[in-house]
């Protein structure tokens, strides 16, 4: 709690036990040196009224002034002061002590609900070490560091920005920017963002990104836009208190007014008895009038929706998950279809070579090094995937006498892209690049073609029918002879099976894949993670005008929307499709920049998992948010009709109003305090 909370705390605390000791005097005539007649107790009971209501007073006085007078504080004042003339001192005490009681408790909450947001300003790193080239290090900010500069981070220290480790090996704590608890081992080669914090080891890290463009600066800059755009529901609370407050006060002036001028026109005209008239005096009206302005204050559903939609993003925060305002959280409880890409999404995007397949009286060793051979010095993605996992071989063979079958390579291809890497092969005298097919390289004066099967069958080569599945195929021959295939694919996520299937418990109909690879393999992968529809060889142009398809399938007559679709990608090729669905969700530790930029949503860790957890916050949020209206609603128009024939007295609208806010408050809060039990 802040200072200036537990000061508003202890004033209050103060005027509460002012304003009891006053009521049980009054009340018990315990103090007989006191007079008996009420007016005694006025300036006794305005002690305790000013402690704990002097700002609220003041605040409608501004609002006059300022030519902005309907708010609560309006409510508050002009009712307490109507129930001090009707002679209710002790009430028009109790009135504002409550409504203060109630606003406390209020800040309280907002305090709770923004602290694992605010938590996120932490991650902001205060320094960064450059180590110069002369071996002398500069203590900067890290607003300094440009790409290219050398850093050490100490142990115990956040990583100023993101940057690729050069030296040394420790377990980074990235819990503030993931939500991910156990600490993650990074090693030489390992990329590492900005805000995580070093364990033990010291590393020397290349700086990737200037700290504008890092992972902190990109979480600080979504944190901030999130507050800035509200749900359907936040904004229909903030229109209905503009125009039902200024009604409210002016019923109460009505109920005040109109009905005294109508007893008392009718006492003359004799319609009304004066016994009836003396029986109902204006005072009478005036009281009802400020019990109806109590009751009325909007505080209720002013505060809790909020608080509702800021606790839900606080909780997905907590999560590992970026929502950049609470109507992208209001879409996500409607949706309905989830597209997703593949690469980097679905799979983990590090394509290897996964299976090694030679043809009859062939090994896998012939194979692979022939493969190598005509690969070797390329720089062709496929190419580097071949000689990464000919190296790998050689280096467990070398260890363990290991053959090729066990090969997977999850380590980057581009360190075996020079010659010096795999100088244990003879270089191509010469090669021939065949656009879209593949390459044919004269090795030793041996002929290797390395390709699709329309390279082979151009030059002559019988190609045997074999299974696609879901990889890429390089087909390899040497001099005029078939020597078997070479599978190179891309690793379906652990996640992405279990994440389809929460998805669809938690209501997504349908679950659909938009990728440019090949069709086979986007079926195979679809099988796999049984996605209800698979579209492949689409271009970023035809991503958007297939979720346009999907789209209007979900729009019925009158353009009366049947669900939402989200899109999840992560490439520099989603960021027009990310933007054209109703939620862009962004792959935040794997995704370009211009994905995230995009996106309405970002997964920070790049586990599929989150969504169906963002999916049940956004229901629970929107729960919640209704329980409150609904709830609010239906008190405070009882308690108002109550007021209005006098069947609810002050004490009636304290609880209508403060009563009802403090219950909404704690149902909000239920997200805060407990986000596991979504």
């Amino acid at each position: 709690m802040s200072e200036k909370l537990i000061r508003e705390r202890n004033k209050l605390l103060l005027s509460v036990i002012l304003f009891l000791i006053l009521l049980i005097v009054e009340k018990t005539g315990i103090l007989p040196f006191l007079p008996e007649h009420s007016l005694w107790y006025l300036p006794l009971y305005l002690i305790p009224y000013f402690l704990s209501g002097l700002s609220v007073v003041k605040e409608c006085f501004l609002g006059i002034k300022n030519r902005r007078p309907f708010d609560e504080a309006l409510l508050m004042t002009v009712a307490t002061l109507g129930a001090f003339l009707s002679g209710e001192f002790a009430e028009a005490v109790a009135v504002m002590v409550f409504y203060q009681m109630g606003e406390l408790f209020q800040s309280y909450a907002v305090g709770k609900s923004r602290k694992s947001i605010k938590e996120l300003m932490d991650i902001v790193p205060e320094l960064a070490h450059i180590e110069r080239e002369d071996g002398t290090v500069d203590t900067v900010d890290p607003d300094e560091v440009e790409v290219g500069d050398m850093l050490l981070v100490k142990p115990g220290e956040r990583v100023p920005v993101d940057g690729i480790v050069r030296q040394g090996e420790s377990m980074v704590n990235t819990a503030a920017l993931t939500g991910e608890s156990v600490p993650r081992e990074v090693f030489p080669g390992e990329k590492i963002i900005s805000g995580c914090i070093n364990g033990e080891g010291m590393l020397r890290v290349e700086a990737l990104k200037a700290f504008e463009d890092s992972t902190v600066s990109k979480i600080l800059e979504l944190v901030e836009e999130a507050s800035e755009k509200k749900s359907k529901a936040e904004n229909f609370i903030t229109k209905f208190a503009r125009i039902y407050t200024p009604i409210v006060v002016y019923s109460a002036l009505a109920l005040a007014i109109l009905p005294s001028l109508g007893l008392f026109l009718g006492t003359k005209i004799g319609l009304v008895s004066p016994e009836f008239f003396a029986a109902h005096p204006p005072l009478t009206w005036l009281y009802r009038a400020c019990t109806f302005l109590v009751v009325s204050c909007p505080c209720a559903l002013v505060i809790s929706v909020p608080l509702s939609f800021f606790g839900g993003i606080g909780a997905a925060s907590r999560e590992g998950v970026l929502v950049k305002g609470s109507n992208y959280l209001e879409l996500v409880s409607k949706l309905k279809v989830v597209v997703s890409d593949k690469t980097g999404t679905l799979t983990k995007g590090n394509f290897a070579v996964q299976e090694i397949e030679p043809w009859e009286g062939i090994s896998k060793e012939d194979l692979l090094r022939t493969a190598a051979m005509a690969e070797n010095g390329s720089t062709h993605p496929i190419g580097l995937f071949i000689l990464s996992a000919y190296k790998k071989w050689m280096e467990d063979s070398s260890k363990a006498n290991a053959s090729p079958e066990d090969v997977v390579v999850e380590s980057d291809p581009m360190k075996h892209s020079s010659g010096k890497e795999s100088n244990s092969l003879p270089f191509p005298e010469n090669t021939e690049n065949r656009s879209g097919a593949g390459l044919i390289s004269i090795v030793e004066g041996c002929k290797i073609l390395v390709g699709k099967a329309k390279l082979l069958e151009e030059e002559g080569i019988s190609v045997p029918q074999q299974e696609k599945g879901a990889a890429t195929i390089c087909l390899v021959a040497k001099d005029g002879q078939y020597l078997g295939r070479i599978l190179i694919a891309d690793e379906v996520k652990e996640s992405s099976k279990e994440a389809v299937s929460k998805m669809k418990q938690q209501g997504i109909e349908n679950v659909v894949m938009l990728t440019g690879d090949s069709t086979p393999v986007a079926e195979a992968v679809g099988r796999e993670l049984n996605l209800d529809s698979v579209y492949g060889e689409l271009l970023p142009a035809q991503k958007v005008e297939k979720v346009e398809e999907i789209l209007s399938s979900l729009t019925e007559e009158g353009e009366k929307r049947n669900g939402y679709l989200a899109f999840i990608g992560d490439g520099i090729n989603d960021a027009p499709v990310l933007s054209r669905a109703d939620v862009g969700i962004a792959m935040g530790a794997m995704g370009s920049d211009a994905a995230i930029e995009a996106a309405d949503v970002v997964i920070m860790d790049d586990d599929l998992s989150r969504i169906p957890t963002l999916i049940a916050i956004g229901k629970k949020t929107m729960r919640i948010a209704m329980q409150n209206i609904v709830f609010a609603l239906t008190v405070k128009f009882l308690v108002l009709i109550l007021s209005a024939v006098g069947l609810a007295n002050m004490w009636a609208a304290v609880f209508g109003d403060v009563g009802v806010t403090v219950i909404c408050i704690i149902n909000a809060m239920r997200l805060i305090q407990n986000p596991k039990s979504i």
